[in-house]
């Protein structure tokens, strides 16, 4: 979920340090499941050379069980991804995400005993965060190898969102199971000039066509620990080098963010990596640029969008700085446009105002409206789509009772200049204190 840098949205991304030392990503690494078949096959293939003198009939009556063995073996994910994956990986240890050993200054992290030990003391968090990121490599490959032009938005986000919810098991429709497991915010499905924060309503038929520019952002979270990743499709090279310029300034945020670092550098590197593309449109020549209002951010438990912001562009006048334990969400966008966005189109992302005011509500609409908001989401965003989903209807006046009071925040759409095209690509960093881990890297980006 992006973030707006003045506007009401504070910031998203990342962690990491200049320089890394990648191990094999999460998404390339074989889950239990297909271990077992593994060695399934290597045992029937040792059987069967064993018995290689024995009778026909005796061989056909083993290769009748060995099928039976692979057909009524470990569980592997289903298409569309229905299958939790806690029965994937049935002893809880799930997938690291890219290591990267802290270097210069911080080098001595990664040997050093006391930062070791501060790190194993991190094994429920460390644990919630990758099964979420493992629920997000599985649902965002299968929904890479799937979205066609001619589908309906509508169905490309629901078809995402129950993915995510059936491999969290939790499918959020009791009170507070959302606040357990489930989407860490609406899938975002932003096209062209729209940046970010678009998502469909109800009765919403637009559909993806040949030529878009679709950015896919959503969150998976269990326990509140939101993994934030996006990625842009399209179905035309011509756009190619958009979604280079912008996968090269979000793997240099990655590379640059670590412990200390200033938030103003790493901005400074991602504006130089962006905006050294350009992109060919129609015959004429397009400099891909940073969308210099759009942030990545810090997230919390239960909150996607923390304190801190982290710049797309050089900036002299911030020095935060990341610090040990934090977590981030690298998030960067290019555009062929002005490299500026405003709200536009019709609203359908919100979420409770931290530190709301206390404010009487007069319309019973708001107030049972409220009271739903609370018991289901929490601090976590939210879209109308969810609402309908938990039955609610006739809920607008109620809804907007809300916004003007301050209790809930209203994230419209935000869009470049019309005729533009924009990018994003994202991912979730964990500044663990001996190791920065890219906790959402797949196979894929």
């Amino acid at each position: 979920m992006a973030a707006q840098a003045t506007d009401k949205l504070q910031g998203l991304d990342l962690n990491g340090q200049n320089g890394a030392k990648a191990e094999t990503p999460a998404a390339s690494q074989a889950t239990p499941a297909e271990a077992e078949d593994d060695s399934d096959d290597d045992q029937e293939e040792g059987e069967g050379a064993a018995d290689a003198g024995a009778s026909g009939a005796a061989k056909k009556k083993k290769k009748r069980k060995s099928k039976k063995k692979k057909k009524g073996g470990a569980k592997v994910q289903s298409e569309p991804p229905r299958v939790p994956v806690s029965n994937l990986f049935p002893n809880n240890q799930y997938p690291e995400g890219e290591i990267c050993e802290y270097l210069n200054d911080n080098a001595y992290r990664t040997t050093n005993e006391e930062k070791r030990y501060l790190d194993r003391m991190n094994n429920d968090f460390l644990n919630e965060y990758r099964q979420g990121a493992e629920i997000h490599r599985q649902v965002r490959q299968y929904a890479q190898k799937n979205i066609r032009p001619g589908q309906t938005l509508t169905e490309i986000a629901e078809g995402i969102e129950d993915s995510v919810r059936a491999l969290t098991g939790h499918q959020g429709l009791e009170e507070g199971d959302n606040l357990k497991g489930g989407m860490g915010f609406p899938c975002g499905l932003s096209i062209n000039h729209c940046a970010a924060h678009y998502t469909p309503n109800a009765g919403n038929k637009m559909v993806l066509n040949e030529g878009d520019v679709m950015k896919v952002d959503f969150g998976a979270q269990l326990n509140g620990r939101i993994v934030d990743s996006a990625f842009t499709m399209t179905f035309d090279p011509v756009y190619d080098p958009l979604l280079a310029a912008v996968k090269d300034a979000t793997n240099t945020g990655i590379r640059e963010a670590g412990i200390d670092v200033r938030m103003s550098d790493i901005g400074a590197a991602i504006q130089e990596a962006m905006e050294s593309y350009e992109v060919e449109l129609n015959g004429q020549m397009h400099p891909v640029k940073c969308i210099r209002n759009l942030n990545g951010h810090n997230i919390e438990q239960h909150v996607i969008h923390g304190g801190k912001s982290v710049p797309i562009v050089k900036s002299s006048n911030d020095q935060t700085k990341m610090e040990e334990g934090e977590t981030f969400a690298i998030e960067t966008f290019g555009s062929t446009g002005k490299g500026y966005v405003r709200e536009d189109m019709e609203c359908s992302h919100y979420a409770l105002t931290p530190d709301a005011p206390n404010v009487p509500l007069r319309l019973s609409s708001a107030k049972n409206l409220l009271s739903v908001i609370n018991k289901n989401f929490g601090t976590l965003p939210w879209c109308r789509r969810y609402l309908d989903r938990l039955g609610q209807d006739k809920y607008l006046l109620g809804l907007n009772n809300l916004v003007q009071a301050g209790i809930v925040q209203d994230y419209p759409p935000l869009c470049d200049v019309k005729g533009s095209y924009t990018a994003q690509f994202e991912h979730t960093i964990l500044l663990r204190p001996n190791v920065k881990e890219v906790i959402s890297r797949g196979d894929d980006y």
